[in-house]
């Protein structure tokens, strides 16, 4: 699906739903995008700030409501078809792609939400397991196409926060709510500053005129990912119980600034210290990203990327080889910015550079990341020009 344009991929799954399903009459198709998490890494569950974008790679599917109570779905990314009852839905074991389908609609059949059988198609071009949330896009295109599909009439961040709430409970990945809530309302041509606490959010617009953006793929799996995630929070949220003995007002990392961190913590433990600093310190560069895009300063920008990739790989201590490669090789190319973006131990990062070296930056990475580890790595452009809505059929 990587090298289809938007035309194509609506035009196969409207072929194979037509040979699954029959007829395309009273067919549903929508597009969720994919995110890249441009600042704000490991802030959104200790209830801080993030400041992604939505990408030019998305999940699609097509719903149609049936007459009774069964749903059966298929995926032309894994070729598979899957069906359940919606009185009866039980998880799949192990990784499998219809959970985050069937967790959508077991939470919105719990929250009283009138929706009925329904059988579609499901397909995306989110390179998978990167980091760019393709599981995210999948829950909120689900969302999206079955409040259209039944006139659900849902608000989008009840919507939004219905989808975290599938990967939470059913799934059974402890994600925030960041993916979720800028697959849904992010904007073209925008990033989304969000307050993961308040959920209080604005579609900040990205001054980018004379930079660009690309997504460099490690195409590393993040086999460490999951326990090192859990090892993180368990420090943070020590980090927190510590700071209460200080100030007791504190109830998350978001609510302890620079001033106390520096005031307090020579009292903490070595790895709580670099794992607090690091979190206090990305809040506060959050907030000065969001400034300076809105006062056009994306050479500012870049350099907060950069900051940021120091943090995560010396005090969040999540960067890997390739990651780190790759931020090096952008700084030495002319990048203005670069850092880990998402989770870390793999995955992706993000590369802000101005547009007349953005082509020889690209190839620069390419070129010695194949001689450096024997594989190519994943390049996309990033044009921020998706946002979640119904596609023509």
């Amino acid at each position: 699906m990587l090298d289809k344009t938007q035309s194509e991929i609506v035009s196969q799954v409207v072929d194979v739903f037509k040979r699954e399903f029959g007829s395309p009459e009273g067919l549903t198709l929508v597009r969720t995008p994919g995110r890249v998490n441009l600042i704000g890494e490991h802030t959104d569950y200790n209830e801080g700030y993030v400041f992604p974008t939505t990408i030019n790679r998305a999940v699609y599917i097509a719903v149609r409501p049936r007459s009774d109570r069964s749903c059966a779905y298929y995926s032309l990314n894994f070729q598979d078809r899957a069906t359940w009852e919606l009185d009866d839905i039980r998880r799949s074991e192990g990784p499998h792609w219809s959970n985050y389908i069937k967790g959508v609609m077991k939470v919105l059949v719990e929250a009283g939400c009138g929706i009925g059988g329904s059988e579609g198609v499901v397909c995306g071009d989110v390179p998978i397991a990167s980091g760019l949330s393709s599981s995210a896009a999948l829950e909120v295109a689900t969302t999206f196409a079955l409040d259209k599909a039944f006139g659900l009439g849902l608000d989008p961040v009840r919507a939004a926060v219905l989808g975290r709430e599938a990967e939470n409970t059913f799934v059974g990945v402890a994600c925030g709510i960041m993916d979720q809530f800028v697959c849904r309302l992010g904007r073209k041509g925008h990033a989304l500053f969000l307050d993961c606490r308040s959920l209080g959010y604005e579609n900040v617009p990205l001054r980018l005129a004379k930079h660009g953006l690309l997504i460099v793929d490690t195409k590393v799996k993040r086999e460490l990912a999951r326990s090192a995630y859990n090892q993180r929070r368990a420090e943070c949220e020590e980090a927190v119980r510590l700071f209460q003995a200080k100030a007791p007002g504190v109830k998350a990392l978001r609510d302890v600034d620079l001033a106390m961190f520096n005031r307090y913590k020579d009292d903490l433990p070595d790895a709580v210290r670099r794992r607090a600093g690091h979190v206090v310190s990305e809040d506060a560069r959050v907030l000065d990203a969001v400034r300076a895009m809105k006062e056009d300063d994306p050479e500012n920008v870049g350099r907060l990327f950069f900051e940021s990739h120091r943090s995560l790989r010396e005090d969040y201590e999540v960067s890997c080889e390739e990651l780190d490669f790759i931020v090096e090789t952008a700084r030495a190319s002319g990048a203005s910015g670069a850092r880990l973006t998402g989770a870390g131990f793999g995955g992706c990062a993000v590369v802000l550079a101005r547009k007349d070296v953005l082509a020889g930056l690209s190839q620069d990475i390419e070129v010695h990341y194949v001689r450096k580890f024997g594989k190519a790595p994943g390049i996309i452009a990033l044009n921020v020009n998706y946002e979640t809505d119904v596609i023509a059929v």
